[in-house]
């Protein structure tokens, strides 16, 4: 099977678990929307688990991937969380679709696959912990409980998978900077002055984007 067909095929899926939920979407459905017959899919996969590893697998790799390179190269703690939740918001709106499977759909995982998916979200959210750590360390966050502090802007961060609509009112550029001046908001009340210019920056663009329209993520996700 073609590189091509693999990604056709999570597409495909991660577009009907996001809709109707990995439990509720069959192979048949799943075969429907690729034209083709039956449970002919099972040529190209062996089982819906199968499916559902190949999409967790390729997103969990999207976000290590984008983490890694938002971090590489700054030393500022600030800097960092701020690059670090843009490059998080990426991933969900360059795929809304899979993030959305990430998020809600892992625990259709079993065995040594749910294990796997469990290992690299504790070393994620490991990386969140540790950087908030070393802001605390620095002096640029004030003190806190950093597993608290990571999972709550996590959890925010995942919420944009549900609600997401590429064609809502803020673009996918602007979401993530609004995201990125309202966590450093959070965890660092006290930011560098040039962290602040960067998140008035953020602030008037998404302004701008606010006043050229009247639709709402909100409207778009009902």
């Amino acid at each position: 099977m073609t590189e091509t067909r693999r990604l056709q095929i999570d597409d495909v899926a991660s577009a009907l678990f996001r809709e109707r939920g990995y439990a509720a979407t069959s192979v048949r459905r799943i075969a429907q929307a690729l034209d083709l017959q039956g449970a002919s899919l099972y040529a190209h996969v062996a089982s819906k688990e199968d499916v559902l590893w190949s999409i967790v697998d390729r997103t969990a790799s999207r976000f290590e991937q984008a983490a890694e390179a938002a971090e590489h190269g700054s030393a500022d703690p600030v800097d960092r969380l701020g690059r670090l939740v843009r490059a998080h918001v990426g991933v969900i709106t360059d795929h809304p679709g899979a993030a959305t499977v990430f998020v809600h759909e892992w625990r259709g995982l079993t065995g040594e696959r749910r294990a796997a998916v469990l290992a690299r979200r504790d070393r994620y959210e490991g990386r969140w912990r540790r950087l908030i750590d070393e802001g605390i360390r620095s002096g640029a966050f004030p003190r806190t409980d950093s597993a608290t502090a990571a999972a709550f802007l996590l959890a925010a961060l995942n919420g944009v998978a549900t609600w997401y609509r590429p064609n809502g009112r803020l673009s996918a550029e602007s979401l993530a900077d609004r995201y990125a001046e309202l966590a450093l908001r959070s965890v660092a009340p006290s930011a560098t002055p040039a962290s602040a210019a960067a998140m008035a920056s953020a602030a008037t663009k998404d302004s701008a984007a606010t006043k050229d329209s009247a639709a709402t993520y909100s409207e778009e996700a009902r």
